[in-house]
């Protein structure tokens, strides 16, 4: 039997999470058992084994004065955990989500237990059952027969309908602690009679908060005759022998493109984990941000906060593309080369505009001033910026297009279907080409972040107005040829297509 099975919580104390216990353990201590529950959480965190300790606890021989902890020795305790008692019904609703499975479980219910005192139906992933099942379902849950209990378990709690989630007792299973899944692997070490404990805190944290996973990951090391110390757990378990996160960051900081390629690509040729690599990289910036707002973290001087924040939010990207990359280091790669590629071309634009000084912020980075004085547009403007009443050049447009898009691409993608109209030394004035554009770039989140990096970029204080452009304007401008810097090469058609994809119809 695998340990997730043998170790299996048989009491309410067993259960690791704490605010589990103690609800659970109040519930009971009243007397007052609710007739149905919602146990909702994430995967792994112990749901169906407390489900299955609350049909002991209502059926247990030896609680039939006065609910308390099962026994674990009477027949409908054993029975129970056995997974044999036919008067508790575990039911699976991604295979029964139907509105006929709702109606034969309706009918069943009214059946009297065959042996138990209470029958106890367990419906597993409840949220995949059907708006017309759960509707079907509601009825009974609100007055169910006295002989019954119902306790719904789920991790989209969120997908279930309102209605059935007022009419039962909510119980929330947190994503675990590491400390909590240490005491989980712990209970198990012990029963094994595990003498080299050292590995257990590296499990907990591979774990990710799941009870399950911990004890799979731990099975799996003892089955591998890998020895649970430090030194040999964290090797099979991150392969860390195999990269160097901290030489990929100095060739990040570098923008050395080939350097940070063949990093990624020793990495594949080791044959470890693309996920555990990524997801050491993307710990150790976390890190690394924290210290820069004066948290607990390892300090990383060669980043400035706002590069930390970019390559996260990259590196974010890329590993949720992990999973279904046709070539397996695809996304990475191309993490790097946009980061390496927008930090250079960054850096080129800073000598085409005159005026450019550096500033410091107050916070340890340095942000880009401008003199709109010294700033002297080419002869060769487009038809668009002849028509600005302000000083925002093309290069200036540039640069602010450059800045935004390490911090927000889907604004930037916004921004490539507006122009800017003018600036009056407080407000930059945009014209955008299309209603939708213009209510996404409104949206205050969006609207905040691009003010600030306008500021950044103007060197004061700005705010964004955005007017929506005239169907003739919009032609003018197809017309005009693409200047030098070209961020994207996509049509109008695309980038609406994109930003539909981005932030939905």
């Amino acid at each position: 039997m695998t340990y997730y099975l043998k170790y299996r919580p048989q009491k309410i104390e067993d259960l690791d999470i704490a605010n589990v216990r103690e609800s659970l353990g109040k519930i009971i201590a009243s007397g007052k058992i609710p007739h149905a529950f919602l146990f909702s959480g994430p995967k792994g965190t112990g749901k169906t084994s407390a489900a299955r300790i609350m049909a002991k606890v209502v059926n247990c021989l030896s609680n039939e004065k006065k609910y308390g902890e099962p026994c674990n020795k009477c027949s409908q305790c054993k029975s129970i955990t056995k997974g044999s008692n036919i008067d508790v019904i575990e039911l699976d609703a991604a295979s029964h989500r139907g509105i006929d499975d709702v109606r034969a479980l309706r009918d069943a219910v009214k059946l009297a237990p065959a042996s138990s005192r209470k029958k106890v139906y367990i419906i597993d992933e409840a949220h995949m059952l059907t708006t017309e099942a759960a509707n079907a379902l509601l009825k009974t849950l609100e007055e169910p027969p006295d002989h019954v209990m119902f306790i719904l378990a789920t991790t989209n709690p969120e997908k279930l309908i309102d209605t059935i989630r007022s009419r039962v007792t909510n119980i929330l299973f947190k994503k675990a602690t590491e400390k909590e899944v240490e005491r989980s692997l712990a209970k198990i070490a012990r029963g094994e009679n595990l003498k080299d404990k050292g590995a257990i805190a590296l499990i907990s944290q591979k774990a990710d908060g799941s009870f399950r996973d911990g004890a799979k990951i731990l099975e799996e090391l003892v089955t591998q005759k890998v020895k649970l110390n430090t030194k040999d757990a964290e090797e099979y378990l991150f392969k860390k022998k195999t990269f160097n996160i901290e030489e990929l960051l100095v060739h990040l900081a570098e923008k050395n493109t080939k350097e940070c390629l063949m990093e990624i690509e020793g990495v594949v040729s080791a044959g470890a984990s693309l996920e555990t690599f990524t997801s050491a990289l993307l710990k150790r910036l976390r890190g690394a941000l924290l210290n820069k707002v004066g948290l607990e973290g390892e300090e990383y001087a060669k980043l400035t906060k706002k590069e930390i924040i970019a390559l996260i939010r990259l590196f974010v990207n890329a590993a949720n593309e992990l999973k279904g990359a046709v070539i397996e280091q695809l996304p990475l790669e191309v993490a790097v080369i946009e980061w390496c590629d927008n930090q250079n071309e960054q850096t080129g634009s800073k000598k085409e505009l005159k005026g450019v000084d550096k500033v410091d912020s107050g916070n340890g980075n340095e942000t880009d001033t401008i003199d709109f004085k010294e700033i002297k547009p080419e002869k060769k403007e487009s038809v668009s910026t002849k028509k600005f009443a302000g000083e925002v050049t093309d290069e200036v447009w540039t640069k602010i297009l450059l800045a935004v898009k390490p911090i927000n691409t889907s604004i930037e993608a916004l921004l490539r279907a507006a122009k800017p109209l003018g600036f009056d030394g407080g407000v930059l004035t945009l014209s955008v080409f299309y209603r939708f554009h213009k209510e996404r770039l409104e949206d205050t989140h969006h609207l905040r972040v691009l003010e600030e990096v306008v500021a950044g970029v103007l060197g004061c204080p700005t705010r964004i107005q955005c007017l929506l452009a005239e169907p003739q304007a919009r032609e003018v401008l197809k017309t005009e040829p693409k200047e030098e810097v070209v961020l994207t090469e996509e049509t109008d058609d695309d980038i609406i297509k994109v930003a539909k994809e981005i932030f939905g119809n």
